[in-house]
């Protein structure tokens, strides 16, 4: 069976989002040499990106342009192409190269995609997805970079879960840049 993994930074106050959707605080730090290593061998790796409408827009805003490929060249062509999903009820066809969008049921979509043969998937951004997927205990592992600021009000990534979610922490890693990496499974 695939696996689904979610990488997703936070503030230290367990927000995902500022309350306006602002995320620009996750680059904070992003002069540390080792973090910056970090990022890129992360999207070194191979698999399908999987969003939700929103961090699909955002991204496919910035990913294809030259000024990402400038700032990122190992990330953007990762990004660009690597095969991706977009979970929408409202975007018909998505511009941006290798994407598939989902206008069905996320959880009922995720166990079937799970089911097939391909490669592991993995959730950037997208707090609403993610807090639907693993209400439903399809996500089986948590990257969670942790970034030293404190907003105060925002949202979570897990917003709307109906129920507690136990997770189990299999390695940590911490930056010159104060970013702390968990890593966690989810405890069965």
């Amino acid at each position: 069976m695939r696996r689904l993994s979610v990488f997703n930074s936070v503030t230290l106050d367990g927000y995902f989002t500022g309350v306006d959707g602002d995320m620009s605080w996750a680059h904070a730090g992003g002069d540390d040499p080792e973090f910056t290593a970090f990022t890129t061998d992360n999207a070194k790796g191979g698999g399908v990106l999987v969003f939700g409408r929103v961090t699909y827009a955002m991204m496919a805003s910035w990913w294809p342009t030259p000024a990402a490929a400038q700032a990122m060249p190992v990330v953007a062509e990762r990004m660009n192409s690597l095969q991706k999903i977009v979970f929408s009820r409202t975007l018909d066809a998505a511009t941006w190269a290798n994407t598939t969008p989902l206008k069905g049921d996320p959880a009922t979509e995720m166990r079937r995609l799970k089911a097939e043969q391909g490669p592991d998937m993995a959730i950037l951004g997208s707090g609403t997805i993610v807090a639907q997927l693993a209400d439903a205990g399809l996500i089986d592992t948590y990257q969670v970079v942790v970034t030293p600021i404190a907003l105060g009000k925002g949202r979570t990534m897990f917003d709307g879960m109906a129920a507690p979610l136990s997770l189990k922490l299999v390695s940590s890693r911490t930056f010159r840049n104060g970013k702390v990496v968990l890593s966690y499974e989810l405890g069965r």
